[in-house]
């Protein structure tokens, strides 16, 4: 079940601390900003005219992050009606067969993550159509990119002279929201391998919630029974 993941050793609770802080920051913040802008909007005739932006950009990476972040709980819903009717030897076997399948895939994802990622931060992207070949150095930067409403903080000015020549940012370039890409990739791969080893260990039997339907009844009929 979702939640059924404790973390061991000082470093992997730091990580899964900081992990769900991420999470609760990020929704919090959403929040705030649309609480806030409805205020202006309907109290004072007003707006934050990038909060908009901003949530969307958190929702995103709220979303991103959160899929590793399943992986790593066990928390992503599956059908294991078939499997489940197999002895526990051959119902391994499987679970290793989809965990690899989904380890290709997301190793498709970072490609992917990377090659949309990297002209924003003057980057070269891969080359090939599936999986990399090279890098493309004749690839266009697209690192002059801006956001359309979010501001420009002071503390990232450094970017200009890394990544734009120079030249001035009058809103936040677009790498910094697309910075989620390449990261959130990179989580969902690590945690994919994370969870296929905690199968290939008998530490799991499946890489998917199990029974989730079933104990919710339970819960319910345990509720009604005043359990």
């Amino acid at each position: 079940m979702s939640g059924k993941y404790t973390p061991k050793g000082p470093i992997g609770r730091a990580v899964h601390g900081f992990e769900e802080t991420a999470i609760a920051v990020m929704l919090g913040l959403m929040t705030m900003l649309t609480f806030v802008n409805v205020i202006l909007r309907y109290v004072f005739n007003s707006s934050l005219i990038w909060s908009l932006e901003v949530v969307l950009v958190l929702f995103t990476w709220l979303v991103l992050f959160g899929v590793s972040y399943a992986f790593k709980v066990t928390a992503h819903l599956g059908v294991d009606a078939i499997t489940n009717m197999l002895p526990r030897k051959p119902r391994k076997v499987l679970a290793l067969i989809s965990g690899g399948v989904c380890i290709v895939y997301a190793l498709l994802i970072c490609k992917g993550a990377w090659d949309q990622w990297a002209p924003f931060a003057d980057l070269p992207p891969t080359t090939g159509h599936w999986f990399p070949t090279g890098l493309d150095t004749t690839s266009r930067g697209r690192s002059f990119f801006e956001t359309d409403q979010i501001p420009m903080p002071d503390w990232l000015r450094f970017l200009e002279d890394w990544i734009n020549y120079g030249e001035h940012y009058s809103k936040m370039p677009r790498v910094i929201p697309y910075t989620i890409l390449p990261i959130a990739a990179a989580l969902i791969l690590f945690r994919i391998c994370q969870a296929v080893l905690r199968v290939w260990k008998d530490q799991d039997e499946s890489l998917i919630v199990s029974h989730e339907a079933e104990d919710a009844i339970e819960d319910v009929a345990a509720m009604n029974r005043g359990d």
